[in-house]
């Protein structure tokens, strides 16, 4: 398992984790970063923490979806959001689990905003 850390001052910590299948080269961490950046960015106040898992589910055999992206989000005072997404690729793993992972803390947060309102 390689873990490949991102720290940065003042902004959310992301962690990426590959399997032994995955090789986990500075130019991948550097997607997945671009990547998560991207799609949490409005949200980047209130995530202290998101943490990104690939792997490849058939090693060397190949196949259709076997390439897997699980991405949390550690939001400040609540328990954290977790997706997955199966795809062909690790690209289109790692954007869809972005998608979900920025679709659920969308909904989150609103649901947040909307029992402050009837209080």
């Amino acid at each position: 398992m390689t873990n490949l850390n991102r720290y940065e001052e003042n902004a959310m910590h992301i962690q990426i984790n590959t399997d032994s299948n995955i090789d986990g080269t500075e130019e991948l961490a550097t997607h997945v970063k671009g990547v998560v950046e991207s799609a949490l960015s409005r949200f980047s106040d209130r995530i202290t923490r998101v943490e990104v898992h690939l792997s490849d589910q058939n090693s060397d055999k190949g196949g259709q979806d076997d390439k897997r992206c699980m991405m949390e989000a550690r939001l400040e005072g609540r328990q954290p959001t977790a997706v997955t997404h199966l795809a062909a690729s690790l690209d289109d793993a790692v954007d869809g689990a972005a998608d979900k992972l920025k679709r659920s803390i969308e909904s989150t947060l609103e649901r947040l905003k909307d029992a402050r309102k009837t209080r």
